[in-house]
């Protein structure tokens, strides 16, 4: 389909970012900078274009349905969510070397959604439990969440790595890496998002379940990782606000709260259960 084609060379696009955000930080070139951000906002512009041209061909198919309902199209939403989140990010705080750490997210999604072996690409109906008003709430708080812990992950990374600059060091790539107190309010920020955007999500997937399934809970493994993925992030919260906690310790619960997130994301649709229509 057009949707796809256009979608697999995003992930091109993508990459591309990727490379010059990289090169930026090792050549200290501002232009590198300017020109991995026009590409970015061109792939993100374009993406766009595809996930809208994808839910007007469903239609065209007479199952007409919103392009968020099995593992590719997730990963393609997912994907836009990262960059839509990043650009924004990049807007507000006038640095670029985020991007670096952020693109290669999407990229991955991307290259996993259109190249991977066996992965369905093609318009399907709705099974039966799908076919609700919930679904897009759902799945773009969800996926905004991810998305937003996408982000946290990169910061504390960032912030791990900023860590190794001292007087001495000369290396251009840390240096433009903004100070630790800035990248630890950043991450603080998309941890407080991603929390209350999957708090939201785990909400409205409640209300589905009961539409769909007569209960708001049923320990399924997807409701029981999404529950725990929740709790790891509000410890990272309740570490800053009541321990006190910054820096290092705040980033290695992010990064372990990202390890949550993907298998919650991947992991359980590996395990029985309601949400096995996700592979």
């Amino acid at each position: 389909m057009l949707s796809s084609t256009i979608l697999g060379y995003i992930t091109f696009a993508y990459f591309a970012s990727f490379i010059l955000y990289l090169l930026m930080m090792v050549m200290g070139r501002d232009f590198l900078g300017r020109l991995a951000t026009y590409v970015t906002f061109a792939g993100l512009t374009i993406q766009t274009f595809a996930i809208i041209l994808r839910w007007v061909e469903s239609y065209r198919l007479g199952i007409g349905h919103a392009p968020l309902s099995n593992l590719y199209e997730s990963l393609i939403f997912f994907a836009w969510t990262i960059i839509f989140l990043y650009m924004i990010i990049e807007l507000r705080t006038k640095t670029r070397t985020l991007g670096a750490f952020v693109t290669p997210l999407a990229f991955l999604a991307l290259a996993y959604a259109s190249f991977s072996p066996g992965m369905e690409t093609h318009i399907q109906p709705l099974i039966p439990a799908l076919k609700s008003n919930w679904l897009i709430a759902h799945v773009i708080t969800c996926f905004f969440g991810y998305a937003a812990f996408g982000l946290s992950l990169a910061l504390s990374i960032m912030y791990l790595i900023k860590r190794l600059e001292n007087d001495q060091s000369k290396s251009i790539f840390l240096k433009l890496i903004p100070r630790p107190g800035i990248l630890d309010e950043l991450n603080y920020q998309m941890v407080i998002i991603g929390f209350l955007m999957l708090a939201l999500g785990i909400i409205t997937g409640a209300v589905w379940a009961h539409s769909a399934w007569g209960s708001y809970w049923t320990w399924d493994p997807k409701e029981t990782w999404s529950l725990i993925t929740w709790l790891v992030y509000a410890s990272v919260i309740h570490s800053r606000m009541v321990r006190g906690w910054k820096g290092k310790k705040i980033s290695i619960l992010c990064i372990i709260g990202f390890c949550c997130v993907l298998f919650t994301y991947f992991g359980v649709n590996y395990l029985a259960g309601l949400h096995s229509y996700a592979k």
